[in-house]
């Protein structure tokens, strides 16, 4: 096997170093985009439980109306 020089294994030292660094911002970067997801499922999902609350809401006034239209 041929011998490394210093300079080899610093080069391979550079180039391990600079492919840590892509990986973590890789890493970050999918992070980032599963929080952006997660927030935007929940804002949704907040919507959709409060679209049902003013319908159920509507109903029981609807039907307030209407049993008190019936007492007349």
């Amino acid at each position: 096997m041929a011998e490394r020089t210093k300079a080899d294994r610093q080069a391979s030292a550079k180039k391990a170093a600079a492919t840590r660094q892509r990986n973590a911002a890789e890493k970050s970067g999918a992070d980032a985009k599963r929080s952006g997801k997660s927030v935007g499922n929940t804002a949704i999902s907040a919507a959709g439980s409060l679209g049902g609350a003013l319908k159920q809401g509507a109903k029981s006034v609807a039907s307030r109306v209407g049993a008190a239209r019936k007492d007349r």
